[in-house]
Parts: structure tokens; C-alpha cells; sequence
């Protein structure tokens, strides 16, 4: 049985493309999202990040890892059918959570956030992985881009710090240039999206958004989860998130007491 916020077109949709739309996913849980965020920004954890430059304009607020300490998104993340989807979409038996981002674009932020793919940052490898970006706020030309099939493409794009710019990793050789996909007309999924509605997307689809030039925040969480098959790997320096002292080894499954178990099929 498909949980019914989702078809089989919507799993064939994510297996073949690495990005699908879901509906109202989040929908029963604004209020405790909401709650959370704000929890999280006036509380923010070791990992949070102002994402301007000086002269910039507006707030672009992100911070990531913080379910343990924040009920709100704890309640979420256990009781809303994330799980669930997730595993659907994966077809996957069992799902572990990995973490949780909040990325805020407070009204006349101009600064988009930079084409990425989360796998080399992080690590994690497998063909069972999905992220959920979900707004808390009506979402037209801010809203998340995702470039489909990028998730089967044979290199890694480098993975770049966002304020600086610059290589997150010593070494280069391993990953090919970002590209520009409006430039290079790549196929790009975007959605206008409602309150509760959620992207879902492989860790190595490569993604980006606009700067909020809107009137009206653009509050987004997301939340990090993976299959049967993921493992750890060894990356060329410190990862994001960094999880000091996890004391796993290469091609290990992540430790279910620091990454819980929260769906067995």
C-alpha cells in the first residue's frame, strides 16, 4: 500500500527524476514547525549560520541538527507521516533519520541560495536518500529548484562554502565545476507551493533558490532521512554536519543510537 499523499506515478517520478512534489505533507503540523523555528532562531545551535555579506540586505538564517533539543520538530519528525513517505519513495524497509535544517529568508534578502548537491558534504552514501524541503510560507519565486536526474550524473559537483565561496574541501580533483543551469537549460522542477507542502529530493540532486525579494518571509524546514543501503564514507576533510567523535567506519550503517530508526516497513 502507497501512503495516500502519494501515487505510484509520484515513486516512479522520484526514482527516475530524484525529485517529486508532495502535497500537504507537512499541513497538520504548522503550528508546531512554526514554533520550532522560532525556538531555533532565538536559540541557535553551534552549526547556525548568518549567510550575508556585509552591505547585503535582508536575513538569510540557517541552522541544522537541533531535533534533540527542540520538541517541536522531535514531535514532527515522530509523528507526522514523513517517515512513511519516505520510505515509499526510497522503497526502502526501514528509514533513519540523518537531521534537520532550518533555512530562513527574511523579506528583501536578494541572495539566492547557490547550486548545490548535499552528498558531497556529507558522510552518507546510498541510493536510498531523500530530503524534504518544506515552507511554513506561500512560496512562488523563492521557492526550492531542483535540476531532475542530476542524481545519476557520474562526478560530484563540488561542494562550496555559501558565504566565502569558496572549495569546501581541499582537494578539487574529485568533482566537476557547478554549473549554471538556467545557462546550460537544464530540466528544473520548481512548484508554487502552500504552507505544509514539501520537495522531496535525493541527496545528490542538485538544487538551489532564489533570493526572497518578497514582502513576506520565506521560512523553510527540512528534514534529512535514509534507507537500507546508506553507509558511511570517508570524505577529504571535515563534513557538514561534522558529528565529532561518531567513531564510525568506512561502508558502516550510521549508528541508530546518534541517527534513530523511525520507520520499520
Amino acid at each position: 500500500m502507497v501512503h495516500p499523499l502519494l501515487t505510484p506515478a509520484d515513486i516512479e517520478t522520484y526514482q527516475r527524476d530524484g525529485v517529486v512534489l508532495v502535497r500537504g505533507l507537512f499541513a497538520d503540523y504548522l503550528p508546531q514547525l512554526a514554533a520550532g523555528i522560532e525556538a531555533n532562531m532565538r536559540d541557535p545551535g553551534p552549526y547556525a549560520a548568518e549567510n550575508l555579506k556585509e552591505g547585503e540586505a535582508g536575513r538569510f538564517f540557517d541552522d541544522y541538527c537541533n531535533w534533540q533539543r527542540i520538541g517541536e520538530f522531535k514531535q514532527v519528525i515522530r509523528h507526522s507521516p514523513v517517515a512513511e513517505v519516505a520510505a515509499d519513495l526510497m522503497g526502502a524497509q526501514q528509514v533513519q533519520l540523518f537531521h534537520d535544517h532550518v533555512l530562513v529568508k527574511e523579506p528583501g534578502t536578494s541572495k539566492p541560495t547557490p547550486w548545490h548537491q548535499d552528498s558531497p558534504y556529507y558522510f552518507v552514501e546510498g541510493t536510498q536518500t531523500v530530503s524534504f524541503w518544506s515552507p511554513l510560507d506561500p512560496v512562488r519565486e523563492a521557492t526550492l529548484r531542483c535540476v531532475a536526474g542530476s542524481h545519476k550524473w557520474p562526478r560530484a559537483v563540488l561542494p562550496t562554502r555559501w558565504l566565502s565561496e569558496e572549495s569546501f574541501y581541499p582537494d578539487e580533483t574529485a568533482y566537476m565545476p557547478v554549473p549554471d543551469p538556467d545557462a546550460e537549460g537544464m530540466d528544473i522542477r520548481e512548484w508554487h507551493m502552500a504552507p505544509g507542502d514539501a520537495v522531496a529530493f535525493d541527496f545528490r540532486i542538485l538544487h538551489g533558490a532564489r533570493g526572497n525579494l518578497t514582502q513576506n518571509r520565506r521560512r523553510a524546514f527540512s528534514l534529512r532521512l535514509v534507507g537500507d543501503d546508506a553507509r558511511y564514507v570517508e570524505r577529504p576533510g571535515r563534513t557538514s554536519p561534522p558529528f565529532p567523535g561518531h567513531a564510525m567506519q568506512a561502508g558502516q550503517k550510521l549508528r541508530e543510537d546518534w541517527f534513530p530508526v523511525i520507520f520499520h516497513r
